[in-house]
């Protein structure tokens, strides 16, 4: 949300959900919050699942890995929620080995929390730039996952 701001993005709102069950309502993973603080972040929610609801409620929705991107489609119910859903790495500057996924870290060490933010991070500026620039849409036409 951050890098939304800078950008000047106030308009866009941005809410995070998981595909399994087993972390409702609990605070982020510990070396989440570790490295994700060191960087500046805050961590305000708890985890969340994701429903058939937030299509509804979503103009995009970013997938972090294939097999979160199996468990979203799986509850969408037509093809305008299939056409929302694309990987993160999708805004990602390197291309070159395909759209890679980003990493969940979770039982890894800190190396693994700094590396998957890296990645993130370079997706969110990747991101930024195309809700500024007006290509979301050209991105989820040549990378979505609901295709």
């Amino acid at each position: 949300m951050r890098k939304l701001a800078e950008a000047g993005l106030d308009d866009v709102r941005v809410t995070s959900a998981g595909t399994a069950d087993y972390h409702i309502g609990k605070p982020a993973f510990e070396l989440t919050i570790l490295e994700g603080e060191h960087r500046g972040y805050e961590f305000t929610t708890v985890a969340q699942q994701f429903t058939a609801q937030h299509f509804a409620e979503a103009d995009l929705i970013l997938a972090m890995d294939g097999s979160n991107v199996t468990n979203i489609l799986r509850l969408a119910k037509n093809p305008e929620d299939r056409a929302k859903v694309v990987r993160m790495g999708a805004f990602a500057t390197d291309h070159s080995q395909g759209i890679l996924d980003v990493p969940d870290p979770w039982g890894y060490p800190r190396d693994a929390f700094e590396a998957m933010y890296d990645q993130l991070e370079d997706a969110v500026d990747g991101l930024v730039m195309a809700i500024k620039d007006g290509r979301v849409d050209e991105v989820i036409t040549q990378h979505g996952e609901g295709r």
